[in-house]
Parts: C-alpha cells; sequence; structure tokens
C-alpha cells in the first residue's frame, strides 16, 4: 500500500525538499540513549485511500481560536531560549491566522536532559494538549508507555479528510496504531529498519581495505556478510587500531532478516518470518553461530576488554581508534559528509540486512495528542499537524526557528547560524516534504527516501503490539537474565557466571529463563499474537 501511494503523487511530493538542522549524534547502537539517525520524508496519499472529508481543516469560524499547548525536545542548542522560542510560536501563530486557522499554540521547548520529568509532571497536571514522543523515549514517556497509562488521545475519528491524514500514506496509519487507534502521529521520516556497518576512510586505506568490501557484499546472508569482515578486523589489529570492532547487543538487529523482535531491545522474544510464530530467538542456529563469532573475535583481539566493561574513552568515535560499528540506514548514508556525521568522512558498507517495515520503525519520532484534551483541543491539535506537515512556512519556522536569526536562506537553500539560539532537526519536527533544503543537501533526497521506503518489506507483526501487564514480573526476570548472560555472550565475554564454552553458557541461560518464568512469557506473548492475526 505504502509503494502504491506514495508512486501515485511522487511528482507532487518532490516540489518540497528536505532538511534538518544537525545530524543526531553517533548511532543507535551505543549504551546510551541516543536519537534516531536522521531525517524524514513524506509523500501525500492518493485519493485512492483517503477517508471521507469532514470540516477539521476549513477555515476558521468568527471567534476565539482554540489555544493548545505543545511540548517539544531540544537536541541541537546547550540551552532553551525562552525568548526566541517564544519568536518563533508568535511567527508561526500569524502563519496559522493567515491560514484561517481557529487554533493558537503555545511552545514549551525543554532540553533534552530534563524532557522525561519534566513532561512527566505536566502530564500529571494536565498541561500538556501535544507532545513529542518516540518508540524508543525512556522516562516513562515512551509510546508504550503512554499507551499503558491511556496518557494518549484516539484520534482516529479526527483523521479522515484533513490536511494531516492525507500527509502520509495509509501504510503508515496503519503501522503505527496501537489496539487498532491512532493514538501517535508519526513524524514522517524513512519508515523501514535495516542495518549497515561503517568504517573510517582514513583506517580503511591506512590497513589497504577495498573500501567496496567485495567480501564482505559477496555473503548470501546476515551471517556470512558479518563473517566476512574477519579479514579486514585481522588488519585493522595488525596496525594498531586499539579498537577494531565496537560491540554492541546487536542480535536483535543483526537477525532482522529471519525474526521481527516485537520485544525490544534483546532477542527474548521475536515472530520467526518462516513460521510466523513467537519464538524465543536465544533458542535458534543463529544465536548461537553469532555468539561463537563473538568469542572468536575477542580471542582474535578483534573487541577490547573496554567494550566489555564500558569503558571506552568518550568521543571515541569521532577518532581513528576504531575500525568497524553498525549504523542504522538511512537513505542518503553514502552522501553523508564530515559535518553531518562525526566529524569525519567514512566508508559506509551497506545492505548488512534487509530493510523492514515494523511496528515501531514508524514511531522513531512521533507527535501524542494527550488525552486531557477536551475534544476542541484535540481537534485544533490535528489542525495544526496538518498545517505542519504541509506548509513549508510553518514547516520552516517549528525546524530551523526565525529567518536571519537563526538561519538564513543562500542561493535558495537554509544555512544554520551557528550562532543562533533556536535549532531543530527535520527527524523530530516535522514530515521533510515542505521543508526548505538545506545546504549540502542533495537536490533528489525526498526521491531517495520514497526509493527506500518502497523497497522495504513489510513484516507479518507489523502492527502488533505486546502487552506485557500479565507478565510483567516474569519478564523483568527475564531481562535481568538478559543482562546477566545475553549482553555478554553477544560482547564476546570469554567467562560469563565461571563458564567458558559457549554453548554451555547458552544453555544456561535458557535453564535460568525457564526458572523465572520464560514459557508463561512465551505463551502469553503467542496468545496475543494469535489473537492479533485473528482480529486485524
Amino acid at each position: 500500500m505504502v509503494k502504491k501511494i506514495l508512486a501515485a503523487l511522487l511528482a507532487a511530493a518532490m516540489v518540497f525538499s528536505l532538511v534538518a538542522c544537525t545530524t543526531p549524534a553517533g548511532n543507535d547502537g551505543g549504551t546510551t540513549t541516543a536519537a534516531p539517525a536522521e531525517d524524514t520524508t513524506a509523500a501525500p496519499a492518493d485519493d485512492t485511500t483517503a477517508a471521507p472529508a469532514d470540516d477539521t481543516d476549513a477555515p476558521a469560524p468568527a471567534g476565539d481560536k482554540v489555544k493548545i499547548t505543545v511540548f517539544r525536545c531540544l537536541y541541537n542548542r546547550s540551552a532553551v531560549d525562552d525568548a526566541q522560542v517564544k519568536k518563533v510560536q508568535d511567527a508561526i501563530n500569524a502563519r496559522l491566522d493567515e491560514l484561517g486557522e481557529a487554533v493558537e499554540i503555545e511552545i514549551h521547548e525543554i532540553a533534552s536532559s530534563e524532557y522525561s520529568d519534566k513532561v512527566t509532571m505536566a502530564l500529571a497536571g494536565g498541561e500538556i494538549n501535544l507532545l513529542w514522543n518516540a518508540s524508543w523515549w525512556g522516562g516513562g514517556i515512551g509510546c508504550d508507555d503512554l499507551w499503558r497509562t491511556n496518557a494518549a488521545y484516539d484520534i482516529t475519528d479526527l483523521l479522515p479528510g484533513t490536511k494531516l491524514w492525507d500527509a502520509m500514506p495509509e501504510g503508515v496509519w496503519e503501522a503505527s496504531k496501537y489496539d487498532g487507534k491512532v493514538l501517535f502521529t508519526p513524524v514522517y521520516k524513512e519508515t523501514y529498519e535495516g542495518y549497515d556497518m561503517k568504517a573510517p576512510k582514513l583506517v580503511v586505506e591506512q590497513v589497504g581495505q577495498d573500501p567496496e568490501f567485495p567480501e564482505v557484499k559477496a555473503g548470501k546472508d546476515w551471517y556470512e556478510r558479518m563473517a566476512a569482515f574477519d579479514g579486514y578486523l585481522q588488519k585493522c589489529v595488525d596496525n594498531g587500531i586499539a579498537y577494531p570492532y565496537m560491540a554492541y547487543q546487536f542480535f536483535y538487529r543483526i537477525a532482522l532478516d529471519d525474526y521481527d523482535f516485537f520485544g525490544g531491545s534483546s532477542s527474548l522474544l521475536a515472530v520467526d518470518r518462516k513460521t510466523d510464530e513467537v519464538v524465543n530467538a536465544v533458542d535458534t542456529e543463529g544465536f548461537r553461530k553469532w555468539a561463537h563469532l563473538m568469542r572468536d573475535w575477542y580471542d582474535k583481539g578483534y573487541i577490547n576488554d573496554a567494550i566489555l566493561d564500558k569503558s571506552t574513552p568518550q568521543g571515541l568515535n569521532k577518532t581513528q581508534d576504531w575500525g568497524l560499528q553498525f549504523w542504522t540506514n538511512v537513505p542518503g548514508d553514502s552522501l553523508k559528509n564530515s559535518e553531518t556525521r562525526d566529524e569525519q568522512e567514512e566508508v559506509m558498507i551497506e545492505g548488512i540486512t534487509g530493510w523492514w517495515t515494523h511496528s515501531t520503525t514508524t514511531l522513531g519520532s512521533c507527535f501524542t495528542v494527550t488525552s486531557n484534551c477536551t475534544p476542541e483541543q484535540a481537534k485544533a491539535c490535528v489542525t495544526f499537524m496538518g498545517d505542519l506537515y504541509t506548509d513549508q512556512v510553518i514547516a520552516d519556522l517549528y525546524t530551523y526557528g526565525i529567518e536571519g536569526e537563526d538561519y538564513n536562506i543562500v542561493n535558495g537553500v537554509v544555512e544554520v547560524n551557528n550562532d543562533g539560539t533556536y535549532c531543530h532537526s527535520a527527524w523530530e519536527s516535522t514530515s521533510v516534504v515542505p521543508l526548505t533544503l538545506m545546504k549540502d543537501e542533495p537536490v533528489d533526497k525526498v526521491q531517495s527516501y520514497v526509493d527506500h521506503n518502497n523497497a522495504a518489506e513489510t513484516s507479518c507483526a507489523a502492527g502488533f503490539r505486546f502487552d506485557k501487564s500479565a507478565v510483567e514480573a516474569e519478564w523483568s526476570a527475564c531481562q535481568d537474565l538478559n543482562s546477566k548472560y545475553g549482553e555478554p555472550l553477544e560482547l564476546g565475554s570469554p567467562v560469563i557466571n565461571d563458564l567458558e564454552d559457549v554453548d554451555e553458557i547458552i544453555d544456561a541461560y535458557l535453564a535460568e529463563l525457564d526458572t523465572v518464568g520464560y514459557q508463561k512469557v512465551l505463551e502469553e506473548a503467542q496468545r496475543q499474537y494469535n489473537e492479533w492475526k485473528a482480529n486485524k
């Protein structure tokens, strides 16, 4: 469906441009919470999928406006400048007036380090109408958290016929649903999940590695492709590279072609794509092969002990002291330069896994209308988001700030003013379709996103959400064992709980999982999955 819709109106979508103020640092494989990898793109849905129109986006009648409070997270500046935020807010409200909308917004911008705490307090006080969050966000305000606490407003019936509904393909809305309801509005970007590997260009040249990595690309599956890095990593060791492989707990990412890991950041729960059944991916041949490979790489010196005890130097990614690590695939990876990723040129080895649309891939960044809203406020939130996703003036204001102060337009593209006090990225602001193109962005960036989204496969479990509440205690105990066994296994640790043999460690892991109630978790997940399949 996504392919059909995007192809239909691609020509219309190309009149707009893709932008972001800055790219979030690093990748999402580190030990700390990191922002998703890059910008977003969208193409409007065609008439064959649009729901019947209502008057949500009709010009505002005379009378009072509906005021909504909007909370957003600040990544790209060290401190919030309330005066500049107010200036942006006023400019957006003036534009809403021009569009005839009976909506007025009040923006609360909060530094990322304080965001979870302040949002939690404001939610408790009923002070928020619209907030930014994400499926991966912690602190009790991630999508699952707001779903479980009934903190999100069901906007399903408010969407038909609106600008917001038409701004994204219907398939994206479907994959984003919880219990068949639209509770979260995706910031439309790459709608898939897939993983590549990257290496510093200077290191690749130093060790004499072919930058095309032909031996890797010749691999028939994810395991063969990863195992084929052995020769390059040995060259890194021989040339004194301190951290040849930046190991992470990675199986639930690298085995993406075999499983939908709906259980989160571990291998404890997944849907087997071949059987369409819920399984413990730890208890598979693939996991054992991966654990053996990691141990082999540790024994060969590819994985530094500092990786195991998480004592790597701060800022390591920006040095030439490492050889290989994973990267979340984003359209245009090969076009990124030193200004947009880790301040150094890097070789991208794409296609380690395929590209998959999952339940969480559309919600890597999203907006939530809060359940404390009145119907009028909820409708106003939908109206505002519709304009944010379709109007270039509002999209540029909300993302970049005030032209001439926070950014400048030079030769038709955005150049961010480093002295400006307001600056956001597209991935956490809006659909990139209406945004003005940023300096150094390729002119075909939107096309690239469309092509990537069209090429992604939709997972058999896309849209399924596992409610762990009935097995919360057992699941928590299983997660503790994942920390005890799973993570060390995937980091190549030579000794785990006095055991050295990889297979013996895995067997002990599985036995302890059963002791703490894993089978109960598995049965509950399978029951819910079967019920979901029967009703979808």
